[in-house]
């Protein structure tokens, strides 16, 4: 279709304030940035009297995430959202509960395990292609953030409990629905209320968590139960996690904490996601030269379940698609802490109290970090290339909370990018270009049709199906 082209994001020219600023919060934080934002060092900005500190400088990016990282806490308005649904998960848990838990869970995460879950994204994958030959045979366009969301669900049943999802994956979907789309949005009372006092949406959170924590205990305790029984199957995540001790004292995690990090590997993995691969298709789908590029990649490469781990590492040109995917559209565009105690971070001073804001989304396009910010140059990541300015580009966070799971993630993506751009052509059926929209994650203002065309043998196979 002609007249596609990739058109970034507005940016606003003028700062907002005051209420305004919260309705932002609430509505699209990417309205909070001004121009000012992606050029200067630190941007200080005020709501309902407190400020608000941006912080761009690598030094005091560093100084915030890395060096002095036990002077600030999550914010209560990230509590109230997130601990229906991640308890007291590695995404919440603070000080040496923190610590205590990474411990244990480190090695689960691991390069030494990615054999194990890269099998399972594999098989998963190559379910979804056979799912997407049926949407191509019909010729129909396709929706593929629902699509996305579907399948992160079906690869984390997969590699977390070696289930099929046909039992949990439309209970999950519609809990997750729920959650982004409504409860995962902060309200004005959210932000007003201290955390004792509970919203009017927290009830309505808590009723979610019933529900949400209710359906983790049956899978978890299914997966437990076929292992007893010895029909486990395969190894996977939830197996690992199990098996995983404290090397300082030998503690593994208790029933109630395996849970936990099971939600929050499901929450933070499942939308995050969901998220960089409908960018990433989004963005091969404007630019279908890079869509060849990656099939040629791929073309000699055994992407099955024996060999995915090994074909993860030979795909250079995929895997840097995928991490400029995320430098434009990074699915973790805002990390909000609360300073303890006064600090010094570069050259911004940090007062007790202080709301302090570190973004990726501003980070990956400021204008003294990067050459270009806004234009979509894989060549930024291929082997060979220079390194990205230190703490210009965190798609995962950084510091010792950085996301465990980063390796995964990219793997899982970019195994399942490669398959899908191996056998399919994949084009947008509308010139309307897709705007972020950032709030709990960040997606598109709609959901845009693709089209699906499948490659060579394919396209045969395909249009026999349709006869």
């Amino acid at each position: 279709m002609s007249g596609l082209r990739f058109v970034p994001p507005p940016i606003p020219e003028r700062p907002l304030a005051g209420f305004a600023l919260l309705d932002a919060l609430r509505t699209n934080v990417l309205r909070m940035w001004p121009r000012e934002a992606y050029e200067a060092p630190a941007l200080t900005q005020a709501a309902l009297g407190r400020p608000i500190l941006l912080l761009n400088e690598p030094e005091a990016v560093r100084r915030v995430l890395v060096e002095n990282e036990d002077n600030y806490t999550r914010s209560p308005l990230r509590i109230r959202i997130l601990r229906p649904v991640v308890r007291n998960g590695l995404l919440l848990a603070e000080g040496e509960a923190w610590r205590h838990a990474r411990r244990i869970a480190a090695p689960a995460f691991s390069p030494r395990a990615l054999p194990i879950l890269a099998r399972h994204f594999a098989l998963g994958a190559q379910e979804i292609i056979a799912s997407l030959e049926a949407d191509a045979a019909r010729g129909a366009p396709v929706d593929l953030l629902d699509l996305a969301r579907r399948w992160s669900i079906a690869l984390s049943g997969k590699s977390m409990f070696s289930l099929e999802m046909s039992d949990f994956g439309p209970r999950m979907h519609a809990l997750m629905t729920r959650y982004i789309e409504h409860l995962g949005r902060p309200f004005l009372l959210d932000v007003l209320l201290p955390l004792r006092i509970a919203s009017p949406r927290d009830l309505m959170r808590r009723r979610l968590e019933k529900d949400w924590i209710g359906m983790l205990d049956e899978v978890v305790e299914r997966r437990l139960r076929t292992k007893r029984t010895g029909a486990g199957g395969e190894r996977d995540l939830l197996d690992l996690l199990r098996e995983a001790r404290d090397p300082e004292s030998g503690a593994e995690f208790s029933r109630e904490q395996l849970r936990d990090q099971v939600a929050t590997m499901l929450v933070a993995g499942q939308e995050t996601t969901t998220s960089g691969l409908f960018w990433t298709i989004y963005l091969l789908a404007l630019h279908p030269a890079l869509q060849e590029r990656i099939a040629e990649e791929a073309a000699g490469l055994d992407l099955g379940p024996d060999n995915a781990a090994q074909a993860f590492q030979q795909l250079a040109f995929t895997r840097a698609v995928f991490s400029e995917s995320l430098r434009l559209y990074p699915p973790v565009f805002m990390i909000v802490r609360e300073a303890k105690a006064e600090d010094q971070a570069g050259s911004t001073r940090i007062a007790p109290g202080a709301t302090v804001m570190i973004a990726p989304w501003v980070l990956h396009r400021h204008r003294h970090h990067w050459q270009e910010p806004e234009a979509f140059d894989p060549a930024r990541f291929l082997p060979g290339a220079p390194r990205p300015q230190p703490m210009s580009y965190l798609p995962f966070g950084m510091g010792p909370r950085v996301c465990i799971g980063a390796l995964f993630a990219t793997a899982l993506s970019a195994l399942l990018i490669a398959s899908i751009v191996r056998r399919f052509r994949i084009a947008l059926a509308s010139t309307r270009p897709a705007l972020p929209v950032c709030v709990a994650t960040c997606r598109p203002d709609h959901a845009p049709a693709f089209r699906l065309q499948p490659r060579g043998a394919a396209a045969t196979a395909a249009r026999q199906a349709a006869a």
